[in-house]
C-alpha cells in the first residue's frame, strides 16, 4: 500500500538506501544492456535541447540518466532523497561535469540556479500534488527552457501512476507547447516487453 509520509512525499514501504545496491540491475535503471542503453540515448537526444545546457535530474537514483545528458554534453545537477543513490550516481559520473545533491525533488536545494531542462522519470506520479511540483519545476527553467517528464500506470489488477491525459490537463495552464510521446511499445526501452501505459512529456512554458 502506498500512503504519504508527514513532508508530503509518498512512502511505499521501499528502503530506498537500502534498496540502491540492487537499483541497477533492472534494465531500464542501470541500462546495462547496450541496447537498452543506446534506446535511451536517443530519446534523450530528441527531449532534451541540442545545445549543451544546465539539465536538473530530479530523482535522479544511481544517475543512468545522467550520465546520458552528460556524455551528450550537458551540464547535470541530480538530486535524490537517498543519500545511497546520489552516492552511487557520483560515482558512475566521476569526472563529468555533475553535481549530485540530496533532497526533495518537490523542493529542490538548488537555490536561485536555473536550468535549460528538467528531467523527472517517475517521480511525478508519487507526489500527493503533482500540480504544485509542477509549477515549482517550470519557475526552476530558464526561458525557453522545458521540462521533460517520464511516466505511466503501471500494474492492471491495482494500478499506479498517473495517465498521459491527466498528465497534460496539469500542464495544460503552464505550458504553450505539450508533447506526448508513448513508450509502451518500444520494449527495447524496458528490457522486455509491457502492456501498460509508459510515455514521456516534453512541455516548453510559454
Amino acid at each position: 500500500m502506498t500512503t504519504h509520509d508527514g513532508d508530503g512525499t509518498v512512502t511505499d514501504g521501499v528502503d530506498w538506501d537500502a534498496a540502491a545496491a540492487g537499483f541497477d540491475e533492472e534494465p531500464d535503471h542501470g541500462l546495462r544492456d547496450p541496447r537498452v542503453r543506446a534506446a535511451w540515448a536517443a530519446r534523450l537526444r530528441t527531449w532534451l535541447p541540442a545545445r549543451p545546457g544546465d539539465v536538473l535530474d530530479l530523482g535522479c537514483g544511481t544517475g543512468s540518466l545522467s550520465l546520458l545528458a552528460a556524455e551528450q554534453g550537458h551540464r547535470v545537477t541530480g538530486v535524490d532523497r537517498s543519500p545511497a543513490m546520489v552516492a552511487l550516481a557520483r560515482e558512475k559520473l566521476v569526472g563529468r561535469d555533475a553535481v549530485f545533491l540530496a533532497g526533495d525533488a518537490t523542493a529542490p536545494p538548488v537555490g536561485e540556479r536555473r536550468y535549460d531542462a528538467v528531467l523527472v522519470r517517475h517521480v511525478l506520479w508519487t507526489l500527493p500534488e503533482p500540480d504544485r511540483a509542477l509549477r515549482h519545476w517550470r519557475d526552476l527553467l530558464r526561458p525557453g527552457g522545458r521540462l521533460v517528464l517520464v511516466e505511466g500506470v503501471w500494474g492492471t489488477v491495482s494500478p499506479v501512476g498517473i495517465p498521459a491525459d491527466r498528465l497534460t490537463a496539469l500542464l495544460a495552464p503552464l505550458a504553450g507547447r505539450v508533447g506526448v510521446e508513448r513508450l509502451s511499445q518500444d520494449p527495447v526501452l524496458w528490457g522486455r516487453d509491457v502492456d501498460d501505459e509508459r510515455y514521456a512529456v516534453v512541455a516548453v512554458p510559454d
